[in-house]
């Protein structure tokens, strides 16, 4: 009689709910978004990064930006 017992089927004790399922997706979407996020900050750092000559990499003195660009700033009017 007990391999009558081993062989009938249970529903497992804790089935998954629907608020676990929503839960487990909510923290892919983050965690995707967060991968996204940082996939772009990466490649905005990049395209605003400036070429280095190897002259001024070598030396041990740091890199100063002593130069200025001046940028026009349209005034605009208020009424």
């Amino acid at each position: 009689m007990p391999t009558d017992l081993m062989r009938t089927s249970a529903p497992p004790a804790t089935p998954r709910s629907n608020a676990r399922n929503a839960n487990i997706v909510a923290v892919a979407l983050t965690a995707a978004l967060v991968a996204l996020q940082l996939v772009g900050l990466a490649m905005l750092e990049r395209s605003h990064a400036q070429p280095v000559s190897s002259s001024q990499v070598s030396g041990s003195e740091p890199v100063l930006c002593t130069g200025s660009v001046e940028v026009p700033v349209p005034q605009s009017h208020y009424d």
